[in-house]
């Protein structure tokens, strides 16, 4: 399958856009905290940007259990500082690291990687408040895979996802991320919960997939699963927490009309949300229904990850109201808002941008952008807005 243009020029280990960043946090904290899904490339980074610190594997079980039972002995054998990798197997590690950083007062002592972010956020805000930075890796993004500036093959990167050994190995993304769920299954929700029925469960991801992209009805959501309202909020949450899924909230200001408030539904992963509705090939994708909802989702995770790879915490949303009118997405920067249309076209339609124009007027001045991502790669810029292919949205948000 063919990935990007140049994807004989992929390496083992793929640049990645926030090494500069993870490297400035850590001469400027005595701690950096880098969340992140699994295999989105943490280790990877971490040990290629600082080579010459110790490196500490939590998920080893003799070095987990001599985290565990002897903390002030684990400590003491990492008197320089360590790269901690899965730091959430240890939570308890996060006041011993609190009083070693207090006492030392020395920047960059510790690199923590999680795979969980809500648990361990709270035994961060706990122990480390003042004390780190925290940084967020995604998978690759298309702007990273196709380093060079040459065109992607849209179609073939939304069936691949981001994950690096995908792309850096060369595998088969249907056997690959086929193995990432199960993975997943089988270890990282026996560590948040015990789910009794693992293949409603699944059934109830399946579904999840199946309305990427479109705004969140929970309660359809677990009649269709056969699960209680509750329940269904509890698997959401999971899937949030492991980086499997995450909620875009809606822009709503007191504007004399209604707007919608349910958020919408996307994946951290586009090769992840494919393989569960059951695209497995390329000759899948063009005529397939949800084909669209998957380039929208493509081109909201290539908005965040730019923000992530800068060290931002991005303002990301999307504006519908009662009327129809809907904006994919409006980036915030202060008062100001950019409204950004995602159409999977490779051809501009003359009435792609005519809700945005709606919007434009509804909202008057603080709208000071509007641009549409489409599928093509030639970049235009008209006299209302501007148009962009996928690999062109890193360099929009600078």
């Amino acid at each position: 399958m063919q990935y990007c243009s140049n994807t004989s020029k992929l390496h083992k280990m793929i640049p990645r856009a926030i090494q500069s960043v993870l490297q400035a946090r850590e001469a400027q904290q005595p701690v950096v905290t880098i969340n992140g899904p699994r295999q989105s490339g943490k280790t990877a980074l971490c040990r290629q940007t600082f080579p010459g610190m110790a490196y500490v594997n939590l998920e080893r079980p003799d070095l987990r259990a001599f985290a565990t039972d002897d903390p002030r002995g684990f400590m003491a054998s990492y008197p320089d500082g360590a790269i901690l990798d899965e730091i959430q197997r240890v939570p308890s590690l996060l006041s011993w690291i609190q009083v070693d950083v207090d006492e030392r007062r020395q920047m960059g002592r510790y690199v923590l990687t999680c795979s969980h972010q809500f648990e361990l956020n709270r035994h961060i805000a706990q122990s480390l408040a003042g004390r780190t930075a925290l940084l967020h890796l995604l998978p690759l993004s298309v702007a990273e895979l196709c380093a060079s500036g040459e065109s992607p093959d849209i179609d073939a990167l939304i069936l691949s996802g981001g994950y690096p050994r995908i792309h850096a190995d060369a595998l088969d993304p249907a056997t690959a991320l086929a193995d990432y769920f199960e993975t997943y299954v089988q270890r990282d929700l026996r560590e948040l919960v015990q789910i009794r029925n693992l293949a409603l469960f699944e059934k109830f991801v399946r579904l999840a997939a199946g309305r990427v992209g479109q705004l969140l009805n929970m309660q359809s959501l677990a009649a269709d699963v056969g699960i209680s309202g509750h329940t269904a909020a509890a698997w959401l949450s999971l899937l949030e927490a492991s980086y499997i899924v995450f909620r875009l909230p809606p822009w709503f200001e007191n504007l004399g009309k209604r707007l919608v408030k349910s958020p919408k539904l996307y994946f951290y992963d586009t090769g992840l949300a494919a393989w569960l509705v059951g695209m497995t090939r390329r000759e899948h994708l063009p005529a397939h229904p949800l084909r669209g909802h998957l380039f929208e989702n493509l081109a909201v995770l290539e908005f965040l990850k730019a923000y992530f790879n800068r060290g931002e915490r991005p303002r990301l949303h999307f504006y519908r109201d009662s009327g129809g009118n809907e904006a994919d997405l409006v980036l915030e920067n202060g008062r100001q808002l950019h409204l950004v249309e995602i159409k999977s076209a490779a051809t501009v339609s003359p009435d792609a941008m005519r809700p945005i124009g709606n919007i434009r007027r509804a909202l008057g001045e603080r709208v000071a952008a509007a641009t549409l991502v489409y599928g093509g790669s030639e970049a235009q810029k008209r006299s209302d807005f501007s148009v962009i292919g996928v690999p062109m949205i890193s360099g929009m948000t600078e």
